[in-house]
């Protein structure tokens, strides 16, 4: 059973544990939010192009995907300012941020119109350097989407939420990815937001079943939690990474979504804490 912490919000995504508040983007209520264990909501900034993944510079400044520009952006203070263009390497929308302990960003792509109904593509993860160089690191993903990057910063794993399948990748000194592998097949969860914790194991935010998944290497599955409504993202925080923050919601049609809120972040315990990053 999982408790309401949060509740009218628009779709909820990219959940962050972070200076003790749970932050995430109210994606198509065009805003970044952050909410503390009690349940008091903030709106941090707004952002039209829909915000998508959020991280965290090494010195605090906080980034956020621009969805339908394709772009890397860095909050100084009551501003956006550009990291990177992403227009020429993205093959459609950017979705998911994962930022490293070097300040380097890892951003997922759709590859296709999804809403829009275009035929499958697929896409590719784009890493930016903290100056704005960006390159493809990893290319003919299908789908990628929620990701985690082990505590030694070693391995990255992606979500494929059209594999379904979580894919590992060795990280290299510079930010490369090599070594792809299949480190979870997946068959009746499709795998979006995710996060990690301190036994190695990745929990799956599922929107098909509406639960949360707890996947170890080889796809075995060892914990399910239904949720009140279909699971978007996940993440671990809490003051000992033992809170369970569900971000859910009953569609993710933004059009739908921009005029119904029915968006809400439900938690529960766990046993074992998160660990890694984001």
């Amino acid at each position: 059973m999982t408790t309401l912490l949060l509740e009218g919000l628009h779709f909820p995504e990219c959940p962050r544990w972070h200076d003790g508040r749970l932050w995430f983007s109210d994606m198509h209520g065009h805003q970044v939010m952050a909410v503390d264990p009690r349940g008091r909501a903030e709106a941090v900034a707004r952002l039209p192009t829909q915000p998508a993944g959020l991280g965290w510079t090494p010195d605090g400044r906080l980034l956020a995907v621009s969805m339908v520009d394709r772009r890397l952006l860095r909050l100084d203070g009551a501003r956006w300012e550009e990291v990177a263009d992403l227009a020429a390497l993205a093959s459609f929308r950017c979705n998911e941020l994962l930022v490293d302990g070097r300040g380097r960003a890892y951003v997922g792509t759709f590859g296709f119109d999804l809403d829009g109904g275009a035929p499958y593509a697929p896409g590719e993860v784009i890493l930016v350097e903290p100056g704005g160089a960006a390159r493809v690191v990893a290319a003919g993903l299908r789908f990628p989407n929620g990701m985690v990057l082990s505590p030694g910063g070693g391995t990255l794993i992606v979500a494929e939420s059209m594999g379904p399948a979580l894919q590992a990748f060795d990280v290299a000194p510079d930010g490369s990815l090599g070594n792809a592998r299949l480190w979870a097949p997946l068959t009746d969860v499709v795998p979006d937001g995710t996060c990690l914790d301190a036994e190695g194991a990745v929990w799956v935010a599922s929107p098909v079943g509406s639960e949360v998944v707890r996947v170890t290497a080889g796809g075995g599955i060892t914990q399910r939690v239904a949720v009140s409504n279909r699971a978007f993202a996940c993440m671990l925080g809490g003051a000992d990474r033992r809170t369970m923050f569900v971000l859910t919601a009953d569609n993710s049609n933004p059009t739908y979504c921009r005029a119904h809120a029915s968006g809400r972040i439900e938690t529960f315990a766990v046993d074992v804490p998160g660990a890694g990053l984001p």
